[in-house]
């Protein structure tokens, strides 16, 4: 009753007497809507109020002739909006949101029940949720909230407030939050912990909170010195017509990093696939410069380097094989997904390791708030998610598990071998997470994961992802915090055998790795940033063990001895923002590595080609002692300059060191490859990157145009003699050569991010070559010249799009080409002694043919109900819409004599999927 009061008294305000019927005439042309009420304002001699922060976006296209003032409200105010005007007895304008304010009072409502107080709470966080700026918003941003240490009189100068932007429906940390006050223009972007810390003059500020798929917020603070101000936003609900014009979307124009690609998770499970799964490293291959050397493999490759130089992380865990049945599925549940990064170039001082890029991935925090879960049904797999408060707004956590039940396709398949395999895998995502205080946090992860995979009941495959890291933040003060971290990962796998019992065996490879690491962030000023860290990395692996199984099996067991090693770093990273225009990155991050004993290490004849003929004398080296050191500088630098608030163009150059590397005899990732550690024999890889580009947003930032080009060097690299053995093999320098790479390329992407349509087109221009030139004739490969790379493919062409017909209903058709990866073919037969040989080209002088395929995938959801028990939606995918053929690779047999190519494809028709999948 008082609120119905309170809104009668306002709605009555103003004159007694309507003004003489007004008339406008006016003519706008994507005119602002501030500037389009002024004009109405003026000539209807009349004021209209409502709040800016909801028509920022809006552009007016009307034309009016002698109008009347409903007549031109109603022709500026977009229908699509949530907004609603009134004109008061006075001739007064008021314009609202979500709700309609009425002149009297409805016909029944003296005769309602009366409503308890906890019922007006809740239509009071009803109308939060609908309002872009509700009530409660409302008394938020009004209220003044004081940071720092009061004093009695206010000193003049500058100082820095920092805490956390935190999601108000979950407690989840919101990333990429910008946070900025106008006057003078100074702002910050929120971390991977939704941290941020800004430094500005003392005094009354207002903060402005941007983000996207965020409401824009704002917060009013006077700050007496250093302090720390949480802020909390709510999520946004966008018209589908409306442009929302936010203030990530200029990041790619006025970040400092180049070749950073981030994902958004709603873009990923919009994407097709071959079962149903949202697949995060799939939607990674539609991306400029990173591509696959076939489908049904989860390795990628990055601006022309291997499969194993890609550093792929699990909330700072190494993940050795991130993919389930053989690359059909990824390892990481789109469902606890936070937050996805891929640096291709411009890669920070704090990552090591791996010299062509980092594939990071952040798990959520859990719900703070309130228990949720979320789950899918597909042909395939199912999955189920639970997260939720262990003490309200304090600590949280989060458990996941996927299962496959894909035995029922392949009993259906026609081929016998099929019928009698199985395959499946499970995988297991945990996390709790606690605010202990304001100034420290704790993160506890873990992940596990198993595969299996028998062929015709014979042979079986396992292996195993396992994980688990412990995290601290601790905020020293607003200008510096620092996180601690400690992580142990391991991987492992085995083929076993006992279909045969003489020859029955267990064959088996594991790594283990466990790693320190502490980073250190300084807030000089808000354009200054220093990053500072060190870390340490113990290896120890297991490279391989053969076994008989049971007492029949004749199998003598054979053990390779045990490889560890070390591997350390200190970094220093400090970017700056010279002024508007140009920004300057300088990073030195130096590391060091040793292998250790015990091992035994075999001295080779100096002039002649290491193999088991030149082999003189074996070393032994005890537990402990330094065997080979390794160390030097990686070096980072970054430059932006800012033509104008629109576009930019950025440069970058940056060194990385590899220290491990993976052995294999495929292209793509594979359970039974096996990774090797630099020792006396094998040197660490080096990659040297030098990368330009230029970025432009056009038409109000909802089109990203970015251009790249790169030019890479490679040396060190590892490859291999013909014939060479990989697996159980106790001496591989005799098997492996060193080779240098060259790689260059163009990348160029256009990207929509707003409206009913959006989506991206990528394109592709890129060579790898390899050159093999030892100082023997054993260790040469096309006589010393440079030949194209196992993974080079100059063409690629990538075309996303996503139509949002209604809030419920939305279609996804993706298309990609790219050219085939190069081939080695037999030539000829010739006879010497009386025996056949194979005479084969050069090495990589052919190429399978090209690669083309269109995917589909339409998503229902059900209704947008507040009270409801379960959110849902169902995706229907169609893998592979034109039946492509597609070569995954060509392999030979010989058959009475010739020798016959045969085409492998990994799936030659369209594959349909339905998936169910809900949110609670």
């Amino acid at each position: 009753m008082k609120k119905a009061a309170v809104l009668l008294l306002m709605i009555g305000l103003g004159f007694h007497s309507r003004a003489q019927n007004p008339t406008i005439t006016a003519t706008f042309s994507e005119t602002p809507f501030d500037q389009a009420v002024k004009t109405i304002e003026d000539q209807a001699k009349t004021a209209i109020f409502y709040n800016p922060q909801w028509t920022d976006t809006i552009r007016v296209n009307a034309t009016l002739n002698s109008a009347s003032l409903n007549e031109a409200l109603t022709a500026i105010i977009p229908s699509t909006s949530d907004l609603s005007f009134f004109i008061n007895s006075g001739g007064k304008v008021i314009i609202s949101k979500g709700y309609v304010i009425r002149e009297s009072l409805p016909a029944d409502f003296f005769t309602r029940e009366p409503v308890e107080d906890k019922m007006e709470i809740a239509a009071l966080e009803l109308e939060k949720t609908r309002n872009n700026q509700g009530p409660v918003e409302d008394a938020i941003e009004n209220k003044t909230f004081e940071v720092g240490k009061k004093t009695a009189v206010l000193a003049s100068g500058k100082a820095t407030v920092a805490g956390y932007v935190k999601s108000m429906a979950s407690g989840e940390p919101v990333i990429g939050a910008l946070v900025y006050i106008e006057n003078p223009k100074i702002g910050t972007i929120t971390d991977q912990f939704g941290y941020y810390s800004l430094t500005i003059p003392n005094g009354k500020q207002l903060l402005k909170i941007q983000n996207v798929g965020m409401k824009s917020t704002r917060r009013q603070i006077i700050l007496y010195s250093d302090g720390l101000f949480n802020i909390e936003m709510e999520e946004d609900v966008v018209a589908l017509k409306e442009v929302v014009i936010e203030a990530e979307r200029d990041v790619n124009v006025t970040g400092m990093q180049m070749g950073l690609d981030r994902l958004d998770i709603q873009s990923i499970k919009q994407m097709p696939s071959a079962f149903g799964e949202a697949d995060i490293m799939k939607v990674a291959l539609t991306l400029p410069g990173v591509q696959s050397v076939g489908e049904g493999s989860n390795g990628f490759n990055v601006r022309g380097g291997s499969t194993s130089q890609n550093l792929i992380l699990l909330n700072d865990a190494v993940i050795y094989n991130p993919s389930h049945l053989f690359g059909f599925f990824t390892a990481f549940n789109a469902d606890v997904v936070r937050n996805v990064e891929l640096h291709k170039a411009g890669i920070p001082a704090e990552y090591g390791g791996r010299i062509s890029s980092v594939f990071e991935v952040d798990m959520k925090d859990g719900n703070k708030k309130k228990f949720a879960g979320s789950g899918g049904i597909g042909l395939v797999t199912g999955r189920l998610s639970l997260e939720g408060p262990i003490i309200e707004d304090k600590a949280s956590f989060l458990i996941a598990g996927r299962s496959s039940y894909s035995d029922w396709i392949l009993k259906r398949l026609p081929n016998a071998t099929f019928k009698n395999s199985t395959a499946g895998f499970s995988d297991l995502n945990a996390r709790v997470t606690y605010d202990i205080d304001e100034k420290n946090s704790v993160y506890i992860t873990g992940y596990l994961s198993n595969d299996k995979f028998s062929l015709n009941s014979d042979s079986l495959y396992q292996y195993t992802n396992s994980n688990a890291s412990i995290k601290w933040k601790k905020i020293f003060n607003s200008r510096l915090y620092g996180v601690f971290t400690g992580v142990s990962s391991h991987y492992d796998y085995s083929l076993s055998s006992d279909d045969v019992p003489v020859n029955a065996f267990n064959l088996g490879y594991g790594i283990n790795q466990h790693n320190f690491k502490a980073d250190f962030s300084y807030f000089p000023e808000s354009m200054h940033k220093i990053d500072f860290g060190l870390s340490s990395i113990y290896y120890d692996l297991n490279p391989g063990f053969n076994k008989p199984v049971g007492d029949q099996s004749i199998l003598q067991e054979k053990i390779l001895e045990k490889e560890k090693g070390i591997e350390s770093a200190i970094y220093v990273g400090d970017k700056v923002d010279i002024n508007d225009k140009l920004s300057l990155y300088l990073g030195l991050r130096y590391s060091m590595y040793s292998f250790l004993g015990p091992k035994s290490v075999i001295q080779y004849d100096p002039t002649r080609a290491k193999d088991v003929n030149t082999m003189q004398d074996t070393l032994q080296y005890p537990s402990g002692d330094f065997i080979k050191t390794y160390h030097g500088p990686e070096y980072r630098a970054s430059m932006r300059y800012a033509f104008n608030p629109i576009s930019s163009a950025k440069l970058s150059f940056n060194r990385m060191r590899q220290y491990i590397h993976q052995l294999s005899n495929t292209q793509a990732i594979s359970p039974t490859d096996i990774w090797k550690l630099s020792d006396s024999y094998i040197s660490p890889q080096i990659g040297d990157q030098f990368s330009i580009g230029y970025y432009r947003n056009m038409r109000s930032n909802s089109l990203e145009l970015s251009v790249e080009t790169y030019y890479k060097w490679l040396t060190d690299m590892l490859d291999y003699k013909n014939g060479a053995v990989l697996v159980m093999n106790e001496h591989l320098e005799t098997d492996v050569i060193k080779a240098k790479g060259k790689a260059y390329g163009l990348e160029i992407m256009l990207k929509k991010k707003t409206g009913k349509l959006n989506g991206w087109v990528s394109y592709t221009y890129s060579r790898t070559f390899v050159q093999i030139a030892g100082q023997f004739p054993e260790e040469r490969v096309n006589r010393g010249t440079y030949f194209p790379a196992s993974y080079d493919k100059p063409h690629d062409l990538t075309i996303v799009s996503n139509y949002k017909f209604t809030r419920r209903i939305n279609i996804s058709v993706n298309y990609t080409y790219s050219t085939g990866r190069p081939i080695t073919y037999p030539l000829s037969v010739y006879t010497i002694g009386g025996a056949n040989r194979v005479h084969y080209s050069d090495r990589n002088a052919y190429r399978i043919p090209d690669y083309s395929r269109m995917d589909l995938s339409i998503n229902f959801e059900g209704n947008h109900k507040i009270k409801k028990l379960a959110h849902s939606s169902w995706t229907f995918a169609l893998f592979n819409v034109l039946g492509r053929n597609n070569v995954y690779s060509i392999y030979f047999v010989t058959e009475q004599g010739e020798i016959n190519g045969y085409k492998l494809s990994v799936f030659a028709r369209p594959i349909p999927t339905i998936t169910y999948n809900f949110r609670f």
